[in-house]
């Protein structure tokens, strides 16, 4: 089987439109076969665009591991953040994000490939990512841990994993380098917030 965070040349190519409502928000977005969800929006990322959006979010947004582009377009409609860049390893998924700016007819979102962090050279007010879990533990500390290097000051590190995957222990990890705040809990999924500390 084919794996979302690696690039599969042989995988047929299956496109197709799936509607997303969020909130009072509804999309259109293109997926395919080879991308992660693709055939209706995760609980987790659900889960995770309904608790930031609580927030007065002002600024610039990195979306890590972006697959088709749901989290950075959703953002983009809602939010008044000035600027997203979008990053995922996965080329076909990057060639989805970047059709589903054009379908949304956004202007302030920037696609681009990217191993983690390999080819971002910016600072963000928020770090935003729902990890690969599957692509083993040693990149879920990458996306994590790497975030602190690409966060402003006061930035923030959000993510959504789920308790059977290991979040509390992570978030004991993670309390070396982040000041942690759970912001909300449902279906065993968590959605964490880190505040980038000032002396690490």
């Amino acid at each position: 089987m084919s794996i979302y965070f690696e690039n599969d040349s042989n995988l047929k190519s299956e496109r197709k439109i799936i509607k997303i409502k969020i909130k009072d928000t509804t999309m259109e977005l293109i997926t395919d076969n080879g991308v992660f969800s693709k055939d209706k929006l995760d609980y987790g990322t659900r889960l995770l665009l309904e608790t930031i959006t609580k927030e007065n979010l002002i600024g610039n947004t990195l979306d890590l591991g972006c697959g088709y582009g749901i989290i950075g377009i959703y953002l983009s409609l809602t939010t008044n953040l000035s600027k997203i860049d979008m990053v995922d390893v996965n080329k076909r998924a990057i060639l989805l994000a970047k059709d589903n700016i054009k379908l949304n007819k956004l202007t302030n979102i920037n696609v681009f490939e990217s191993d983690i962090y390999s080819e971002v050279k910016d600072k963000y007010n928020y770090i935003i990512t729902n990890p690969p879990i599957r692509a083993g533990k040693e990149i879920l500390r990458k996306f994590l841990y790497g975030a602190k290097d690409y966060l402003k000051e006061d930035g923030q590190l959000w993510f959504v994993m789920r308790k059977d995957h290991g979040v509390k222990t992570m978030i004991k990890e993670l309390e070396n380098i982040y000041k942690i705040e759970i912001m909300e809990k449902s279906k065993g999924f968590y959605i964490v917030k880190c505040l980038k500390l000032t002396n690490k």
